[in-house]
């Protein structure tokens, strides 16, 4: 920028060195914008093992039972309960509402098959999750 007049002079502006952007410093709930760290809180979209432990002990129905339709349809229930509140706090999350979605249809198939093949087992299991049905 010349600064008028014939003392072709020219103003140079002092900026400050800034950092480039970074977005996971330290760690996940850390991150830096133009050098500033700010903090976010950081929720986990998958269930830790140990809840997951906890819901296929509560429904299994022998040991070491994991793969019972009443074992899948909880694991699914609240799979699909974490990732219903994390779609209301994110309304523009379409990947995880599609990750919903298909979660939604295979418990729907479970159901189907387990109220197929045995109604009484299907009744208690949806009155011990709490579903509409």
């Amino acid at each position: 920028m010349h600064l008028g007049g014939d003392s072709g002079k020219v103003l140079l502006y002092d900026y400050q060195i800034v950092p480039p952007i970074t977005w996971f410093v330290e760690s996940p709930t850390a991150y830096s914008v133009m050098g500033r760290i700010y903090q976010k809180e950081v929720e986990k979209m998958a269930m830790s093992k140990e809840k997951k432990n906890e819901i296929i002990k509560e429904y299994a129905r022998h040991e070491g039972d994991t793969g019972s339709p009443e074992v899948q349809i909880a694991v699914l229930t609240a799979e699909i309960n974490h990732l219903n509140d994390h779609s209301k706090l994110h309304k523009k999350d379409h990947h995880s509402y599609r990750g919903l979605m298909k979660k939604v249809g295979h418990r729907r198939n479970l159901l189907a098959y387990l109220r197929n093949n045995d109604v009484a087992r299907y009744r208690e299991l949806i009155q011990r999750l709490g579903l509409r049905r």
